[in-house]
């Protein structure tokens, strides 16, 4: 769904409220911070190794982006962190440190118009696989009187509202590796055509699981460089072979202007485009010509009221897939026309891994510190771009003066596509 910049969702001419991001945190492959995080893309420093903690008998696939060394007791007392699944863990985490970073405590007067929005690919698989082991295991009455809570896929949303104090609207939203995105134009949405003053929105996955490393094996979609893990997730490289498996979270605050301003908070960035499509074609391939794609960039940009030419730097959804990759560039050249070749363009990918519903809201606010540091994060292991004119930021990380505008894709499993835009403040 698309709305023309500047108007209402019933297209009476109401002038649409701006939109400002004041904070976010994160807990990935990188680091258990947005700062940690931020810090590790920029030294190019890769969050893939060896899978640890379970058993890999018989996978073909070994290799994944986990949290390490993550401590739960930091952000929730123990009756939390006992019955919430990895993933609402790491959205609850993230979603401290954006309130944090954002000056925000919802009070009694903000509690009602503030709302949360957590997208998720895959939700609480790993609740959802113990318990059935549970039931098989030890029999109906062994399954927790939580477990159709603690395996719900909106459990996230639920965790970040009842611990915050918000009683706006709070949901989940899944659209497979879009759905961070997602999540976050829907909150976009929300405080432009008034239904909210604030919404806590972000993305959350933890789906480095036996069964989801065997699936997407299967799938033959997942890189196979076990012996070569740093080596392994190689966007826009020719001798790419496909994704990595990631887990993790990224929660941004998102504030009508208006009501920043009253509060004191700084702007990060404006959110100014969003843009969603589905490709109607596959489950698992993009449409050999991006339809769907092009749809949701070039609504993102319509939404933005700008054009191809105004786009300063692209966070590419860069998967490190054969198919992807080849249809994404494709895509950029057809939407951003000669742009494309003249600015960075880069894959964060390649060090996070694709923590997939995570994944959009990581790289928005990768997206929003190129734009306040002029710092680009690199694309690793990008040796011979299939495109040589394109500069994919390979190695290591750049310093570009004056950048203002830049654009986020996120492209899924089932032609799900969503692409933001933001700008600098």
């Amino acid at each position: 769904m698309t709305y023309a910049a500047g108007r209402d969702d019933a297209g009476r001419g109401r002038a649409r409220r701006r939109v400002m991001v004041t904070g976010y945190g994160a807990v990935t492959p990188l680091g258990h911070s947005a700062d940690e995080t931020w810090t590790a893309m920029l030294a190019g420093r890769s969050g893939i190794d060896a899978v640890d903690g379970m058993d890999l008998t018989g996978l073909d696939v070994r290799i994944g982006g986990q949290v390490k060394g993550f401590t739960p007791g930091r952000y929730m007392p123990p009756t939390v962190s006992r019955r919430a699944d990895p993933y609402a863990r790491y959205a609850l985490a993230a979603a401290l440190e954006a309130c944090e970073h954002a000056r925000l405590v919802v009070d009694d007067r903000l509690a009602p118009r503030v709302a949360v929005i957590i997208g998720s690919g895959y939700g609480p698989v790993g609740s959802i696989y113990r318990a059935a082991n549970t039931l098989r295991d030890r029999g109906p009455r062994a399954i927790s009187p939580f477990t159709q809570v603690t395996t719900a896929m909106d459990s996230a949303a639920g965790e970040i509202s009842m611990r915050l104090g918000i009683q706006g609207p709070s949901r989940a939203q899944s659209t497979a590796c879009a759905s961070g995105a997602d999540a976050v134009g829907a909150g976009m949405r929300m405080i432009s055509h008034g239904e909210a003053d604030i919404v806590i929105v972000g993305g959350a996955d933890a789906c480095v699981t036996t069964v989801d490393l065997a699936g997407s094996g299967n799938a033959r979609a997942l890189s196979r460089r076990n012996d070569d893990p740093t080596a392994a997730c190689r966007p826009f490289d020719t001798h790419r072979d496909g994704f990595v498996m990631s887990e993790g979270a990224a929660v941004l605050v998102l504030e009508a202007a208006e009501v920043a301003d009253s509060r004191g908070a700084t702007p990060l960035a404006e959110l100014t485009g969003y843009g969603a499509s589905s490709d109607a074609h596959h489950w698992t391939a993009p449409h050999p010509e991006g339809r769907g794609a092009c749809l949701a960039v070039e609504a993102a940009l319509r939404d933005a009221g700008i054009s191809g030419a105004d786009v300063d730097y692209v966070n590419a959804h860069g998967t490190g897939t054969l198919l992807n990759d080849a249809t994404e560039t494709a895509v950029l050249r057809k939407v951003l026309g000669d742009r494309v070749t003249r600015i960075p363009v880069s894959s964060t990918k390649s060090m996070t891994g694709h923590m997939i519903g995570a994944a959009g809201a990581v790289e928005l606010m990768a997206s929003i510190q190129v734009l306040r540091t002029g710092d680009v994060p690199p694309t690793l292991n990008c040796d011979e771009p299939i495109d040589p004119d394109i500069n994919f930021v390979p190695h290591r990380a750049q310093h570009h003066d004056g950048l203002r505008t830049a654009l986020s894709n996120s492209f899924g499993f089932g032609g799900h596509n969503a692409a933001l835009v933001v700008r600098a403040v």
